[in-house]
């Protein structure tokens, strides 16, 4: 049976977290107190979503997230923490030229312009990948970050195993749409593991807070249409959709090894209307803008 990159990949992130906890670059990361932004594009920019709700709630300073191309230049800070997998996006290295201030990396590919448009770089290249769709960079680098915050991730690690290893739902497989919801860092997760199910199987996706979701998006929940909690739901919300007839699902598991299972439907519904994971419609590993 051929296994394609994004299958591989995805099956790796267990050990892939291992090493990221085993090795965590503490000087250059950034300091408990500081006033930190962290930046990112597309699915960069929803692990710097994630990672910013846990910095602040451990108490290691004011933390904001932004895409790259929205930063607010001329606002305070002391570092930028800059996430890019290939090193060469447009928007992030735009930014670290506009920086005066401390700068932090975290990239996959060493060869590339961030190396020096940032003032400290960390290479997780043993995270690197070969398929288009971002998989396991994306958590092996929010798994080095929870770890510099002190979390302990033995109980992720064992969550992503299972959740690398278990079957999956026919429910989710055959899904007409789905609603990803989360709450405080998931939320950023959320809106990574619905971007993955557009990005490998053109699916029809969306992404709230849990909590805004009965605010106008419910309205969209019917039968063969899914809700998928990303974390503990709030009370009463399993209820309200499922009056509708949609599908509600949620697991004990830490969200981010959830994130692991949402990659794998994407890929399994991929599959399903013969499309290749790997290489996903309109979209290239990097997005180089031309000046």
């Amino acid at each position: 049976m051929v296994t394609t990159h994004t299958e591989a990949e995805i099956a790796s992130q267990p050990s892939c977290w291992r090493r990221a906890v085993a090795n965590i670059p503490a000087d250059a990361l950034p300091r408990r107190g500081e006033r930190v932004a962290v930046v990112g594009c597309g699915t960069s920019w929803f692990i710097a979503m994630a990672y910013a709700v846990l910095r602040e709630r451990a108490g290691h300073g004011e933390t904001d997230a932004f895409a790259a191309s929205e930063f607010p230049h001329g606002r305070g800070y002391d570092r930028v923490l800059a996430l890019s997998r290939s090193g060469t996006t447009t928007e992030v290295l735009d930014l670290l030229e506009r920086t005066s201030g401390a700068s932090v990396a975290i990239t996959a590919d060493p060869r590339t312009p961030i190396m020096t448009a940032a003032g400290d770089v960390v290479v997780l290249d043993y995270a690197d990948e070969k398929s288009v769709v971002q998989t396991r960079f994306a958590t092996t680098q929010l798994a080095m970050l929870r770890a510099s915050l002190g979390e302990d991730l033995t109980q992720a690690i064992a969550d992503a195993e299972e959740a690398v290893a278990a079957p999956l739902p026919d429910t989710l497989v055959q899904a007409k749409q789905f609603s990803f919801l989360g709450t405080g860092w998931s939320v950023g997760l959320a809106q990574e593991a619905a971007l993955k199910m557009r990005e490998a199987s053109r699916s029809w996706t969306e992404a709230y807070p849990a909590m805004e979701y009965r605010h106008g998006p419910i309205s969209i929940a019917a039968p063969g249409r899914v809700t998928w909690m990303l974390g503990a739901a709030p009370e009463g919300l399993r209820v309200q959709v499922e009056e509708t007839g949609g599908a509600f699902f949620e697991t004990t598991l830490d969200p981010m090894a959830e994130l692991i299972r949402a990659q794998r439907v994407a890929v399994a519904r991929a599959f399903a209307q013969g499309l290749n994971p790997d290489e996903p419609m309109h979209l290239t590993r990097s997005v180089i803008l031309s000046s």
